[in-house]
């Protein structure tokens, strides 16, 4: 297989052709994992991916390096969204059927505290700007704690949060809100929604990535299959194009200028940023039936995605190297 590959690549140099984009260099069987699987967070110094098993109420431990499970973390109640905190070794699991979010040590694996959000506590984020975790909870609100989990602040919505971006230089955060289709856009200094956008069109708007250099914001929809790109300076949409279906991940990697979204329909979506203005439809690569959900490490170059069992053959990670 390793041969075939390196002789398609060598062809396509010598015909001018581009590689494809990503490549599959590891697959890791998850044996023990069965149901839907959500979403993930990266050790890069440890080279751990911490991955949300929302079907199986578990946190699984992959070993990066070789390519295998090596800890698996039981008693959660649909862990749905994960953060790593590098600088104090910690994870931060947030639990859809109980509302918890709740902290653990990065080396034991030792539950430090569970904070309570009553419903649904769904995507976490950590802002690097002042040392703090948000999570997206109930019915509409985003909640943020310290490190160690006392609670902080919260901003209203009117409608469930699904992925949502923090800036890394600015005080807003955009917010995808399907259930009343919108993007809200809040003031993270001010504690309160600020603006709210449309997606032009498709509804059902959940992964959310962003490009704060050049001030675009992709909202991938599931009605119909569109990534959508907006102008974060006034919230136009610049572009449209169609893309995998039943996406659930969506990512943008600055360093080549592309995006990557993962979709249950079984496959991924890449497209090119020829410039803030312009994009195209790179390449489509096969997966499996609803992997849906996925990590990108702009750190490591690689796309991680989370394929559940599908009959005989076990949930697995599907390790992608950018090309």
């Amino acid at each position: 297989m390793r041969m075939l590959g390196g002789f398609a690549l060598i062809i396509s140099s010598a015909l001018g052709q581009s590689p494809e984009p990503l490549r599959l260099v590891a697959t890791v069987p998850m044996p023990s994992v069965e149901g839907r699987i959500d979403h993930m967070s990266i050790d890069v110094k440890g080279q751990r991916l911490f991955v949300a098993a929302l079907g199986n109420n578990t946190l699984e431990v992959i070993d990066i390096k070789n390519a295998k499970q090596i800890h698996t973390i039981t008693g959660l109640k649909e862990p749905q969204g994960i953060v790593y905190t590098p600088n104090t070794n910690r994870i931060y699991v947030a639990n859809g059927a109980d509302g918890s979010l709740r902290i653990f040590d990065g080396t034991s694996f030792q539950l430090l505290k569970s904070i309570s959000y009553g419903d649904d506590a769904d995507n976490v984020r950590y802002d690097a700007q002042e040392d703090r975790i948000w999570a997206g909870y109930g019915g509409g609100a985003l909640g943020v704690i310290n490190q160690d989990g006392a609670k902080l602040a919260d901003i209203k919505l009117d409608a469930h949060p699904e992925s949502f971006q923090l800036e890394a230089k600015g005080p807003r955060i955009f917010v995808n809100l399907p259930a009343s289709r919108k993007i809200a856009v809040a003031d993270r200094k001010a504690g309160k929604v600020i603006d709210s956008w449309s997606t032009g069109g498709p509804q059902a708007n959940y992964p959310m990535a962003l490009d704060e250099a050049n001030h675009r914001l992709f909202v991938v929809c599931r009605n119909p299959a569109r990534m959508v790109v907006l102008n974060t300076s006034n919230g136009k949409v610049i572009a449209t194009l169609p893309a995998v279906g039943d996406c659930d991940d969506v990512f943008y990697d600055s360093a080549r200028k592309r995006i990557y979204a993962t979709g249950g329909e079984g496959a991924i979506s890449i497209f090119q940023q020829q410039d803030p203005d312009h994009y195209r439809a790179d390449a489509r690569i096969a997966t499996a039936k609803g992997a849906r959900t996925g990590y990108f490490s702009s750190d490591l170059g690689r796309l991680f995605v989370a394929a559940r069992r599908d009959g005989s053959r076990p949930a697995e990670i599907r390790i992608y190297q950018t090309q």
